[in-house]
């Protein structure tokens, strides 16, 4: 994430006063309690530790072999269905990926000081098990800080009890990093290549870019101590950094705390999802490539992140926006021009979202994690245009070895390979000859919406009056609109020479008996694609036989032949002799074609670096992978609809085909190619969501808190008259933060005790929750007789964290009486700790400032006359708080609402007193008033076996009823945290696995109206569209059972 938008959101007393630090220049003051470089312990220089992953300043070699890194971010614990992981593994090796990132979060693992725990769906060796098994190499990013707009940037809740300066080298933060990264540094060690696992490169902190009052900045010290902790954990493999922009901080050659490769990151069209056809003029970053050549010239040109999609707030348009403006048109400007800048390590942030389960997301976001990226949140799909562009450019990648050695320019030219005013052109010229050059082609207003005509000039060695202007059998090319194209000039197809191409090559193929060629552009486009000496007659195939066909011109010039050709739906396939065919098609045919690796003993589904065994593919919703076993072809695909799979490549000796197991007829069409035919069909059993209205709902009034003569004699006290927190001193006798007494997560509620004076007239309540929260405050007499009376609520606004409230008390107290006030308040999350400094993590959650007064304005403005001490406060949040009960689920997963306390959410917990039938359940009638009633009903699926069908809860989006916030749990998953008066979300996938498709699910929904009159209008399950998927087998996830909870209050 950028700064900029981070540095928005600090709303700090006297931050403005502070300067922001970017670097080592300002000048330098001693941080108390720091590491010196006199007192640092020896680290080791930048020797190599091992020879499987080692690098030059052109790319990355694996084992010797050269590689072009392309990689997905992907976070496994935002999908806590372990059987699933594979299934988006095999959806980023679809693409033409070999690589995938991942970030570990911290506050998951260790909930408590020192206990650190990694089992269930929060083991990560089961990750890193299925990346083996699926070829995918591995970027760990475990921090400790990562940001990624989880609870505290992945930091504990705990860490806002600590003295120290987060992220810096005094000795109190340090040490509360060591139990945690010798752990998660000890599993991903185990994982290492070296130790014949899929990790490679490995990332110590994350975008340590920018620091306010720290100096000097970055502190060597302190990332020499993060990188001694890998290190000392078994971390053998080179270490990576992701500079938030190209400052230089860290790179090779800066002294101590230096890492082995730079990188920096990169989200240039920012996060405006509002309006996702704005595309502002500058955003477009042209300088990259000499900002490397300036920081790290030795290196391969490294982004450890790059705008895959974006982040959406409360209160935003929802991440469906968010697609649209980081689209297939952004990815075709975009990424190009980063190619054009040489990038050979390139990681795309995120590829897979997820989900914000159990209250592990940041403040600043909602429950889903979708950030508008190429595989949904929703049922993993793959629908977005935007996976389907990916897929062409990184295919392209895996079977072009000649661009990781070739040269940019450093920078784009305009009327040097084309006399077009309006086309920028950067080369990337071959390194020595007989090798591959690319001439990346744009607009030069890249925003530009125009249709511009040009001509192409190109260097080939292999014409003799040297360059050649393209086409050169008549017409011009055309860029249309926002695209961005890669031409190529002497281009290897395997014993083949491409003397150069205006169609962008999708994938090439050496099979036995012949070569394969796919080129595409868009529909309409002109192409032309010319071959060396040798080919003299070529045949066109489709659409139907007959030299030329009428469909595709070709010529033969000076020895050479070149093919000719307006792109269409109608494939055109061109058989030139020597054994190779080329297929020419438009783009959106291009995106139906599959190459699925063919394993290997050596190196499995891994394959050679470059351009591995594989067979092209056309048809499908998905195609996983391919395998031979003897005479038989097996794939894994997935279909949505009935189609014809063509595949090419089928190795000799093969005589029949199965598909997810399932025996296929074939036919060989008159390409040679297998031909096979999938009927999808419909099953009632695929598709049906039960209707929720109609299923047999309980319900129980979940806040008897506010109930005359309710017992807290059991809570904790909010008793400690100080607090740790060094950025929030307290406003009040007791510390009435949460993290002060190890609740972090999930919804706090508190109960003050006071002898009331007969003269208050109101309640003013400073609380804190984070964006979008709310709180809720009732009045109870503690004497018989009375009832409790609602006093005030704040509903909560997108951007707010902290509010102050002064709510009017509902009738006049009775002189002498004893009464309570109960406040509810949200925690939507922790802040993140970006900036170096602040400490903003620390900003707690709870109440920073309360009275209980006669009004102001018979007390004065500012006299604290007339104010009601409360002479004692309890609070809870979930039960055991840091010595959280639910292991299986972890320490995030509750809150302190009374239901969450009993466990009433999980699989098996009893219709105990109090629960009452509820017909309709939540959208049965209105909350008359304010308070906080669960739900709970059984609800069966019975999905034919093999079907992968995406599930959603999904709200009505009325504003016409009081506010509310509803929880949605299954089987004792929070999956859901809806806020009506807010939004944006309303639509709450929940994966198989956490949701069983054949049998019973627990489903819970809490409801927490916050003014009178709240209602659900409508609550539904909706099924999407039914796969028939050949994914691994989805295994129910085994979390806790409901069993009595001692203790419990």
């Amino acid at each position: 994430m950028r700064f900029s938008s981070l540095l928005g959101t600090v709303s700090l007393a006297g931050a403005a006063a502070h300067c922001l630090s970017l670097g080592g220049r300002s000048r330098r003051h001693t941080i108390r309690n720091s590491i010196t470089s006199q007192s640092s312990p020896e680290f080791h220089s930048r020797d190599a530790f091992q020879d499987l992953v080692t690098w030059d300043e052109h790319s990355l070699l694996v084992k010797g072999e050269r590689i072009m890194l392309f990689s997905g971010e992907v976070h496994p614990f935002r999908l806590p269905v372990p059987s699933l992981w594979g299934d988006v593994l095999d959806k980023i090796k679809a693409l033409g990926f070999n690589c995938a990132s991942f970030y570990v979060d911290w506050a998951l693992l260790e909930g408590k000081p020192g206990e650190f725990t990694a089992e269930g769906v929060f083991d990560w060796g089961e990750f890193f098990r299925l990346a083996k098994e699926k070829g995918i190499w591995l970027i760990a990013r475990p921090g400790p800080y990562v940001n990624a707009e989880v609870s505290g940037g992945g930091f504990p809740g705990w860490l806002q009890r600590t003295e120290a300066v987060l992220r810096t080298s005094q000795h109190g933060y340090l040490e509360a990093t060591d139990n945690y990264v010798a752990r998660i540094g000890a599993m991903i060690a185990d994982a290492q290549i070296t130790n014949g696992g899929p990790v490679i490169l490995y990332q110590p902190e994350n975008e340590y870019s920018g620091a306010i009052g720290i100096d000097p900045f970055p502190q060597p010290e302190y990332m020499a101590y993060v990188e001694q902790q890998a290190r000392d954990a078994g971390i053998v493999v080179p270490f990576i950094n992701n500079d938030a922009w190209t400052g230089g901080h860290n790179a090779p050659g800066t002294g101590l705390g230096e890492v082995d490769i730079y990188g920096h990151d990169g989200y240039p069209l920012g996060f405006d999802c509002a309006n996702p056809t704005a595309w502002p003029a500058g955003y477009l970053p042209t300088n990259w490539r000499s900002e490397h050549l300036r920081i790290s010239p030795s290196t391969p040109y490294t982004i450890p992140e790059f705008q895959g999609g974006s982040f959406d707030p409360y209160g935003g348009l929802g991440f469906g926006r968010c697609s649209e403006l980081l689209n297939h048109e952004f990815e075709r400007v975009f990424y190009k021009n980063l190619y054009a800048a040489g990038v050979t390590i390139f990681n795309i942030y995120m590829t897979f979202g997820g989900t914000n389960w159990g209250n592990l997301g940041h403040a600043g976001g909602y429950s889903s994690y979708d950030y508008g990226a190429a595989i949904q949140e929703d049922g993993r799909t793959i629908t977005r245009e935007k996976y389907a562009e990916l897929k062409l450019q990184a295919q392209f990648m895996l079977v072009t070895p000649d661009y990781v050695t070739a040269v940019p320019a450093e920078s784009a030219t305009t009327r040097v390979y084309s006399p077009s005013d309006d086309i920028s052109i950067t080369p990337i010229i071959a390194e020595t000859p007989g090798h591959g050059s690319f001439f990346v082609a744009r607009h030069v207003d890249y925003a530009s919406l125009a249709s511009t005509s040009y001509t192409l000039t190109l260097p080939s060695s292999t014409f003799r009056a040297g360059n050649v202007t393209i086409p050169q059998l008549g017409g011009s090319l055309t860029l249309n609109g926002r695209d961005s194209k890669v031409h190529l000039a002497d281009y290897k197809v395997g014993e083949h020479r491409l003397l150069y191409s205006t169609a962008e090559v999708f994938t090439w193929k050496a099979f036995e008996d012949k070569t394969v060629l796919v080129l595409y552009g868009g529909d309409g486009e002109l192409h032309e694609v010319a071959f060396g000496t040798g080919f003299s007659a070529p045949e066109v195939l489709e659409p139907f036989r007959g030299v030329g066909g009428g469909h595709v011109k070709t010529k033969t010039l000076n020895g050479t032949t070149i093919l000719q050709f307006t792109a269409s739906a109608t494939r055109k396939v061109v058989r030139m002799g020597h054994g190779l065919d080329v297929y020419l098609l438009d783009r959106n045919t291009a995106y139906n074609y599959w190459v699925p690796i063919l394993p290997t003993e050596e190196h499995g589904y891994f394959g050679s670096n470059f351009n591995p065994a594989a067979l092209i593919v056309a048809g499908g919703y998905l195609v996983r992978s391919a395998a031979v076993d003897g005479s038989t072809l097996s794939l894994r695909a997935d279909f949505n609809s009935s189609c014809s799979l063509e595949i090419m490549g089928v190795p000799r000796g093969v005589d029949s085909l199965r598909i997810n197991d399932k025996r296929f007829r074939v036919n060989t069409n008159n390409m040679g190619n297998w031909v096979a035919e999938y009927a999808y069909g419909r099953s009632s059993r695929r598709a049906t969501a039960p209707d929720l209205d109609t299923l047999d709902w309980k319900a129980v009034d979940s806040l008897p808190e506010i109930g005359v003569g309710y017992d807290d004699g059991e809570w904790p006290a909010a008793d400690h008259e100080w607090t740790s927190n060094t950025i929030a001193p307290l406003q009040t006798q007791t510390s009435l933060y949460g993290s002060d007494y190890g609740f972090n997560a999930g919804v706090l509620v508190f109960r003050g005790h006071f002898t009331a004076s007969g003269e208050e007239g109101e309640v003013y309540l400073s609380t804190q929750g984070g964006s979008a929260y709310g709180c809720t405050a009732w009045l109870t007499p503690e004497a018989q007789g009375g009832e409790a009376e609602w006093v005030g609520s704040w509903t909560g606004v997108d951007a707010l964290g902290q509010q102050n409230s002064t709510f009017p008390l509902p009738s006049p107290l009775e002189e002498g009486a004893r009464y309570v006030l109960t406040v509810l308040v949200d925690n939507t999350g922790l802040d993140g700790n970006w900036v170096v400094g602040l400490d903003l993590m620390k900003a707690p959650r709870g109440i920073l400032d309360y009275s209980i007064r006669r009004p102001l304005s018979s007390a004065g403005a500012n006299s604290t006359a007339g104010e009601t001490r409360v002479d004692g406060w309890k609070l809870t949040g979930n039960l055991g708080g840091e010595d959280y009960l639910d292991k299986s689920r972890g320490p995030l997963n509750e809150g302190g609402l009374w239901f969450e306390r009993h466990g009433l959410h999980l699989p098996g917990a009893p219709a105990r007193a109090g629960f009452e039938r509820a017909r309709k359940g939540p959208t049965g009638g209105t909350h008359e008033k304010p308070g906080v009633r669960y739900y709970t009903a059984t609800l069966e699926l019975d999905v034919e076996e093999g079907w992968d069908v995406p599930f959603a809860f999904v709200f009505d989006n009325s504003t016409e009823t009081g506010a509310y916030r509803a929880f949605v749990y299954v089987n004792g998953w929070q999956f859901g945290r809806y806020v009506s008066n807010v939004g944006p979300q309303t639509r709450f996938p929940v994966p198989e696995g956490i949701l069983n498709h054949q049998g019973e699910n627990t489903l819970g929904l809490a409801v927490w109206a916050l003014e009178p009159g709240a209602a659900i209008t409508g609550f539904e399950l909706e099924a999407g569209v039914p796969v028939w998927s050949g994914r691994d087998e989805v295994v129910l996830v085994e979390g806790a059972q409901w069993e009595e909870r001692q203790g419990v209050y």
